[in-house]
């Protein structure tokens, strides 16, 4: 339940700030989403192979960085360890920009990806606020994350027409270094380790129960999955849009736009109904159901309508489960347990960029968009199942 006690002054400031520097940090990294296929052509050594690795290349080095990151900021603090991660999101920003290879291009990404912040970011939101005030404090950070997702996906195409991929990666080293500015200068000083700081610290020995417990497993695969389809789709949406149904790079962002505003509704509705359910699998596997459809719809289109119907599925599938998935673990994981299991839960999430970027770069260069969709559908089944079979709400409650 979220606390209709306000925040007070510092808890305000200090979550408005988090808020901005993960919208800032985000943006950049998924500006490159609606445009890195098709851009990344240009350089020595693409392929759908190389391009998907390295599409999804930051991905890797989040997923390994964020719990030793996330253990480095409990002995040294959060700012240090939230500074240095953007410091690594500007060098790698700028590495990409003046890549000429691929090889390059995924160095550049790994470093991007080396920054791997989230988790030292939500337990500075821990600290900060007081315990009744947390879920509130996550909620809204996790909204800045998905309004960051729906300007990227517009503000990227604009970019690339401007100044092709150079441009986008030094955007995102110019909003890593305001990032900077705000932890510097916006966030108040760090608290005292809070309660919660002091739990996440203790919980390690009870990483068995995080990683394994009633219902949490299925939520980190589910996250998992949801990023691995979204990467997947971006190494090939880009070249549908322009090469099968003939829309110019250029127009891209406009589509984007337009679907994304036609998926809000239904993503009010299903979001709704993820508060009324006592079983949450139904509504889950409705929402797997209506993403992997509007992705397949959109592979496989020639006309400019069926993608844009594709795409707005899509978009609301994806767009829903992002924001039920983290809800859920934070019912799901006793309260002592929470931030572990956020923690595993982001690793889970990027993860899953990165398998995403090279599963779709590779079934895309061996088989092509046919090979792409049916590995998807096979994923999608074993996902289903394992939905069904392991995804009920634990039968008491933490």
């Amino acid at each position: 339940m979220l606390a209709k006690e306000p925040f007070n002054a510092e808890e305000r400031r200090a979550v408005l700030g988090l808020a901005s520097l993960y919208c800032l940090r985000m943006l950049g990294l998924f500006m490159v989403l609606p445009l890195f296929a098709v851009y990344a052509q240009e350089l020595t050594g693409a392929n759908a192979a190389s391009i998907g690795l390295a599409l999804g290349a930051y991905g890797l080095t989040q997923a390994a960085l964020q719990v030793p990151l996330g253990w480095l900021s409990d002995q040294i603090g959060r700012k240090p360890v939230i500074l240095g991660g953007l410091s690594m999101l500007v060098v790698g920003s700028l590495v990409a920009a003046s890549a000429e290879t691929l090889t390059g291009l995924v160095v550049g990404r790994l470093l991007q990806g080396s920054g791997a912040i989230a988790s030292a970011t939500m337990a500075l939101a821990a600290d900060y606020t007081r315990i009744e005030q947390r879920i509130k404090a996550s909620a809204i950070i996790g909204a800045s994350i998905g309004v960051s997702f729906a300007l990227a996906l517009v503000l990227g195409p604009v970019l690339a027409a401007w100044g092709g991929l150079p441009r986008v990666f030094e955007v995102t080293a110019v909003m890593g270094g305001l990032g900077l500015v705000v932890v510097l200068f916006w966030l108040p000083a760090t608290p005292q380790l809070s309660d919660a700081g002091r739990a996440h610290i203790a919980d390690r020995d009870r990483l068995g129960e995080a990683l394994w417990g009633r219902g949490l497993g299925i939520m980190y695969a589910s996250i998992f999955c949801l990023h691995l389809l979204l990467m997947a789709a971006f190494t090939a949406i880009p070249s549908v849009m322009t090469y099968q149904v003939g829309l110019d790079p250029i127009h891209h962002a406009w589509l984007y736009l337009a679907t994304l505003c036609g998926a809000l509704p239904g993503v009010a509705v299903l979001v709704r109904r993820r508060d009324q359910a006592g079983d949450p699998r139904s509504l889950i596997m409705l929402t797997i159901v209506l993403t992997v459809a509007g992705l397949v719809a959109a592979l496989w289109s020639v006309s400019l309508a069926l993608l844009g119907v594709g795409l707005v599925l899509f978009f609301t599938g994806f767009t829903a489960l992002e924001t039920i998935l983290p809800a859920l673990v934070s019912m799901f994981a006793p309260t002592s347990l929470r931030g572990t299991a956020m923690g595993i839960f982001s690793s889970a999430q990027f993860l899953g960029v990165f398998a995403g970027g090279a599963l779709g770069g590779n079934a895309l260069h061996f088989g092509g968009a046919w090979w792409l969709v049916g590995t998807l559908l096979a994923l999608t089944l074993l996902w289903l199942g394992a939905v069904w079979r392991f995804g009920r709400a634990p039968a008491v409650a933490y």
